[in-house]
């Protein structure tokens, strides 16, 4: 208790902000942060997670070394190599990061989705299992293996999958396993919770490249340390059927195309 209560103390200093700002920042009240900056009071786990996601310190590190007392790199800022933080943070789960999940009565993981409505909140509780436990669940009898969590999309960037639409997604714990071309729900403090097709330039770049369907929307980049969850799309719930217009409009371009190429193979032959 001792080392993460100081290592809070030194993190808001670091940050130069008051008690009542870093109280504010993770939600807390004053007087409970100056318990634990005291030594009086420990912080609960959701706390620690909170500030751990916030600063971008691993929990472990927050729970077990002194950070004041570490030389070789700087806490806030750089590293000893210069990189930022946020490019050298963990891609392969291989430290401590916190996946909350629910279990039903024959101890097999549910599928918690996560309402349009609930996207704001997602992003402060993922890693709260209180706020995990609040969310609908269900299963799908195909999806047995893995850890799957369900988001719904809004709008029209990854068309021809309609607003309103579930993905259903597989948690990717190594974000170098992401494949260029495939779909993930990418989770990330700045741009919340956006599904896009994904090229992967984790190792050399240290971002990843998101592209929608809709060529009406730019592509653009996320940094590595701005991403705090990535789930790969296996399924997708909605309640708008494929439009039977589309279908024939495709196939009507087929013959045509067909057509053509044999008018062309024809007008060949005949000059031959």
């Amino acid at each position: 208790m001792e080392t993460v209560n100081a290592n809070i103390k030194f993190i808001r200093k670091q940050k130069g902000l008051t008690q009542q700002g870093f109280a504010d920042l993770i939600g807390i009240k004053r007087s409970s942060l100056g318990a634990y900056e005291e030594g009086r009071a420990k912080p609960n786990y959701a706390t620690i997670q909170v500030i751990a996601r916030r600063f971008h310190i691993s929990i472990d590190k927050l729970l077990t070394e002194d950070l004041a007392k570490i030389a070789d790199e700087s806490v806030f800022g750089t590293a000893a190599n210069n990189r930022p933080v946020a490019e050298v943070k963990d891609i392969k789960g291989q430290q401590l990061r916190v996946l909350s999940i629910t279990v039903d009565k024959a101890n097999r993981e549910n599928i918690e989705l996560v309402p349009a409505k609930a996207r704001a909140g997602y992003l402060e509780g993922y890693g709260d299992p209180q706020y995990i436990k609040q969310l609908p669940k269900f299963n799908l009898p195909f999806l047995t293996e893995g850890t799957y969590r369900a988001f719904e999309i809004k709008g029209d960037s990854m068309l021809p999958l309609p607003s309103g639409s579930i993905v259903v997604g597989e948690y990717v714990e190594n974000w170098t396993d992401v494949k260029n071309g495939d779909t993930y729900i990418i989770v990330s403090e700045d741009d919340g919770i956006v599904y896009k097709r994904v090229y992967n330039n984790v190792d050399t770049g240290k971002r990843l490249s998101l592209h929608s369907d809709n060529t009406a929307y730019a592509a653009y980049t996320i940094k590595v340390g701005d991403i705090v969850e990535v789930w790969k799309a296996k399924a997708f719930i909605s309640q708008e059927l494929p439009g039977t217009e589309t279908t024939l409009e495709k196939l009507t371009n087929l013959v045509m195309d067909l057509q053509n190429q044999v008018i062309h193979l024809q007008s060949k032959m005949g000059e031959a």
